[in-house]
């Protein structure tokens, strides 16, 4: 599992991360866990304050990156 927080400490689960739009930013799409949590977000990599990553309760997820298409 992988948890992202941000400068405002906001802390968001992630689904995934892309490198898009670029010029110093990213998006990271958040894993669905609360309504009022959003899809996605692109913000400045200087906002990221901490990445975590550690084991999911549940034993089938896999974690990796993938090359993109």
């Amino acid at each position: 599992m992988v948890e992202l927080e941000l400068a405002d400490s906001a802390r968001f689960v992630l689904d995934r991360i892309e490198a898009e739009p670029g010029f110093g930013m990213v998006t990271i799409y958040v894993q669905d866990t609360d309504d009022d949590a959003p899809d996605a977000l692109i913000v400045p990599v200087g906002s990221i304050r901490r990445i975590e990553l550690r084991k999911a309760a549940e034993q089938n997820v896999a974690f990796g990156f993938s090359v993109p298409s």
